[in-house]
């Protein structure tokens, strides 16, 4: 069940409970991926979902920044006041090249996706080989996922060790996992306003398990095939006679 990027907007924008998740879950992916230094430059940076959101800090350091929306969602412009990045497509068919993309975030895909192998598999072929791509799913023993009052409550939620074993079978390789939104899903103003202390012990103390959501760092490592040798040897020319004795002629 794919949500609409209309409703993923406003929760986003015009939301302080969706403000809050914005901020909280951003923040730990720029932890892991930093936006500041030569770590981003000249690199192409994808989000595929609705992973706008996490995209901004990325927009200046990064040499391109590109938004895909499955069509069952929708499409919106993004970003705000900028030339637009980010296009509709087909989950299981991207328009970029293979190989093209350095890092990529998934969020608000891969738990509302029809085909989640196929969704796997196409994440697999525009990354980069040593590129990196990080999960964002709901959380399975968390608060948000069996509230359908946020757009954590949609689809499929994971387990950390469910999102582990879909990513080993597409031939990704687990890097780093962690968590976020560890605040109650509420609008109350109590829980807004403590959302910043309430990430910074979740993170520290509680762990994945009492996030909202799971994240899953993963690479792409592409092993080259070994050189048996045998091109080698079969290209020097063979002598059939090589070594044979050159035969006596009797003199005339």
């Amino acid at each position: 069940m794919h949500l609409d990027v209309l409703d993923l907007r406003n929760f986003y924008y015009r939301t302080q409970l969706g403000r809050a998740a914005q901020r909280a879950i951003r923040d730990r992916v720029v932890s892991m991926w930093p936006a500041t230094g030569p770590q981003m430059a000249g690199l192409t940076v994808a989000g595929y979902g609705f992973a706008v959101p996490l995209l901004r800090p990325y927009l200046e350091p990064a040499r391109r920044v590109i938004g895909l929306m499955p069509a069952e969602q929708g499409v919106m412009p993004w970003p705000a006041g900028m030339p637009n990045v980010s296009v509709l497509c087909d989950e299981a068919r991207w328009p970029l090249e293979t190989g093209r993309v350095d890092r990529l975030i998934v969020m608000h895909g891969l738990e509302t996706s029809d085909n989640s192998e196929a969704l796997m598999q196409e994440c697999w072929r525009v990354l980069g080989p040593g590129g990196r791509a990080m999960f964002i799913v709901p959380n399975r023993a968390g608060l948000w996922a069996p509230r359908e009052a946020t757009p954590f409550g949609f689809g499929k939620p994971y387990t950390l060790g469910q999102l582990d074993q879909l990513a080993r079978r597409s031939g990704f390789v687990p890097e780093r996992h962690t968590g976020a939104l560890y605040i109650p899903p509420s609008h109350r103003r109590f829980w807004l306003r403590s959302a910043a202390m309430w990430e910074r012990v979740g993170t520290k103390a509680a762990g994945v398990l009492a996030a909202g959501v799971v994240m899953l760092e993963v690479s792409k490592q592409v092993h080259a095939r070994r050189d048996s040798g045998l091109g080698a040897r079969v290209r020097k020319p063979l002598s059939i006679l090589e070594g044979a004795v050159k035969p006596a002629t009797d003199p005339v």
